[in-house]
């Protein structure tokens, strides 16, 4: 009985702090205003292309226009290395940013 209630216990505390950790990953009002700089080239509120492409609906694609899924972890990528025209933010912007404007990204 001891093993259960430890395990129930554990399960609990790990569950809560996985939820408190992706909850405190990124502002996505904060990212509406670092993603003023990407707006030159990017549509937000739309897929149409400007320069780059269109980024309204971007988690919900199947894959990015480098055939990536978009998945937090290859947008990052992108962000970071830039690559078809695209500068590289890998030392423009900070950690804090860059999940600042994903979470942003969500929201289109």
């Amino acid at each position: 009985m001891n093993r259960v209630r430890t395990w129930v216990v554990c399960a609990t505390l790990a569950a809560g702090s996985a939820a408190l950790f992706a909850a405190g990953k990124g502002d996505a009002t904060k990212g509406k205003a670092v993603f003023e700089q990407c707006g030159v080239c990017h549509n937000a509120d739309s897929t149409e292309k400007k320069m780059g492409p269109g980024l309204k609906g971007l988690f919900a694609k199947d894959k990015m226009a480098n055939d990536k899924k978009p998945t937090e972890a290859n947008v990052r990528t992108k962000i970071d290395e830039g690559g078809n025209g695209m500068p590289a933010y890998k030392d423009m912007l900070s950690d804090t940013e860059k999940d600042d404007l994903i979470a942003y990204l969500k929201t289109l």
